[in-house]
């Protein structure tokens, strides 16, 4: 079987009908190359020094990990040259990064959790990185914040890498989910599996059991339900999963189906929920709508929603399509 490698997909995808562009395509290969070097110190773990805290914040209140510091600088240092972006935004940053003036400026903008799963860096299991490729806003002139609350419907470009037993890239521009994996010997990244599907319906959830006492009503009889099996009124049992890595839950998912539920709670009724829009929510949420599932943040679809801030955060629902609306009627009821 012939193989096909990720470049000569996208520049295929460029040929037909205009699918994406020349500059679209050349940031995604950035992206790729910077997630091949983060892979690389990910591999290396304690022989690099790269395990452990940072001793410092990000913005969010969170102790960094010293790879969730390198992997930031990785794909700021990777992206800010080429002449493609106009600015990018991390979840490890306070506000944007425009591009410095001594590059040319493009017309784009990227947004990426650079190390997504970071409690499981120091214990071997599988962490990723997550990004979100936007438009500039026309006639923008110089970046601001402003420009990237867009809704993720204005996405063209949405992926994750996962950094596991196999080096895994998934991309959609909109026209499909692909997966390419990390040929380690030749350093490129190949073409695996096509179209990626979800199945309408599963027999697996992935939530935070720990926090069950703090949901709202409509998530505790979801899953009681789930946890009454065959006994209870879906007939049918149920297996939970959490790896506690979005991109390795999704992961999943997309392979063989399930639902994951990062709700919001009654813990902090200033906060609507954990993960962030930007950075988390809207490029899975284009993910799995384009693989035939579903992303609503319990009202409503995610990708609708208009951002008012830059590290917004939301309740999370994607995955199976018939469990994703269930949970969310549950919600409306």
């Amino acid at each position: 079987m012939k193989r096909v490698s990720l470049t000569q997909h996208l520049v295929e995808q460029q040929r037909h009908n205009n699918a994406i562009t020349a500059e679209l395509r050349l940031l995604i290969e950035v992206v790729a190359r910077a997630c091949k070097t983060i892979s690389h110190s990910v591999g290396k773990g304690a022989l690099g020094d790269i395990l452990g805290s940072a001793e410092t914040e990000n913005i969010q209140g969170e102790v960094q990990k010293k790879l969730d510091v390198i992997s930031n600088e990785i794909l700021l240092e990777a992206n800010e040259w080429g002449g493609h972006l106009a600015a990018m935004a991390s979840e490890e940053m306070e506000t944007i990064h425009p591009i410095p003036n001594r590059y040319p400026m493009g017309e784009y903008l990227l947004m990426f959790d650079p190390l997504d799963g970071s409690s499981n860096i120091d214990v071997n299991v599988s962490i990723g990185t997550i990004f979100s490729v936007l438009k500039a806003p026309e006639g923008m002139g110089a970046p601001n914040e402003q420009a990237f609350l867009q809704p993720g419907t204005q996405q063209v470009a949405a992926g994750y890498a996962v950094y596991g037993p196999q080096t895994m890239l998934v991309l959609t521009t909109g026209k499909g989910v692909n997966c390419f994996t990390l040929d380690r010997e030749m350093g490129s990244w190949v073409l695996t599996q096509r179209d990626m599907r979800i199945p309408e319906d599963t027999k697996e959830f992935a939530i935070n059991m720990s926090n069950k006492r703090h949901w709202h009503a409509p998530v505790q009889r979801y899953v009681d339900e789930m946890l009454a099996g065959k006994t209870g009124p879906r007939e049918k049992d149920f297996n939970m999963r959490w790896i506690a890595s979005m991109v390795a839950d999704v992961h999943r998912i997309l392979n063989r189906g399930g639902i994951f539920m990062y709700p919001a709670d009654m813990r902090d009724p200033s906060s609507p929920g954990k993960l962030r829009l930007m950075y988390e929510a809207n490029p899975m949420a284009m993910i799995v709508e384009q693989a035939g599932g579903a992303a609503t943040d319990g009202n409503g679809r995610i990708l609708e929603i208009v951002p008012h801030k830059l590290h917004q955060r939301v309740p999370v629902f994607l995955g199976s399509k018939n469990e994703v609306e269930r949970v969310t009627a549950y919600h409306q009821a």
